[in-house]
C-alpha cells in the first residue's frame, strides 16, 4: 500500500519538561484535537497512562459528529524525545505517527511525522491530516501561553 506522511513542525513557547508531561495526559490528546476529531476511550476510562507495548481503542468521530470507526493507537516508544506509535482504523489501517521533541530551553521544537496509508482514500485523508495537524500544533501554542497553564475553551484566548 503506498502512504503519504504528514510533516508539521512547530516551537512551542514551553520547556521540553511540560510538553512532555503534557504529552502523558489523555485529557491533552482530546483538547489539542477538537474539533476536527474526538477520542472517546471504548472502555469508557476517563484516564490512562500512555504505556509502551500497550494498545488502546477509541471511539473516533469526525469534526466531532460523524462516527468513523475504532481507532487503535499501540505505544511503540514513549520517551522524553520521541513518541513513536502505530494507529490505524478500519477506514485507514495505516495511521503511524511520530513526535520528536528537542530541547531548547526555554522552548520545545515539536514536529509530528504522520505515514497514512488508506487505498484509494489515501489523498483525501492526507489533506484532511495537514490541516489536523495544523490546527493541533496551534491548540498546543495556545494551550502553552495560557497564564494558568490549564486546558482551555479556546474561545478564553
Amino acid at each position: 500500500m503506498k502512504t503519504k506522511t504528514v510533516h508539521r513542525t512547530s516551537v512551542f513557547p514551553a520547556n521540553i519538561d511540560d510538553v512532555f508531561k503534557r504529552l502523558q495526559k489523555l485529557e491533552t490528546l482530546q483538547y489539542v484535537a477538537a474539533p476536527y476529531a474526538t477520542f472517546t476511550p471504548a472502555d469508557g476510562t476517563k484516564e490512562l497512562i500512555w504505556t509502551v507495548g500497550a494498545s488502546y481503542s477509541f471511539r473516533f468521530r469526525l469534526f466531532g459528529i460523524i462516527p468513523y470507526g475504532t481507532h487503535r493507537i499501540n505505544v511503540i516508544r514513549f520517551d522524553k524525545e520521541r513518541i513513536y506509535t502505530h494507529e490505524g482504523n478500519e477506514h485507514v489501517p495505516v495511521w503511524n505517527h511520530e513526535i520528536l521533541l528537542k530541547d531548547m530551553g526555554d522552548c520545545c521544537k515539536y514536529t509530528d511525522n504522520v505515514e497514512i496509508g488508506a487505498g484509494w482514500k489515501t489523498i483525501f485523508i492526507y489533506i484532511w491530516a495537514w490541516f489536523f495537524y495544523r490546527h493541533r500544533q496551534r491548540k498546543w501554542i495556545r494551550m502553552l501561553k495560557n497564564e494558568n497553564g490549564e486546558l482551555s475553551d479556546d474561545r478564553k484566548n
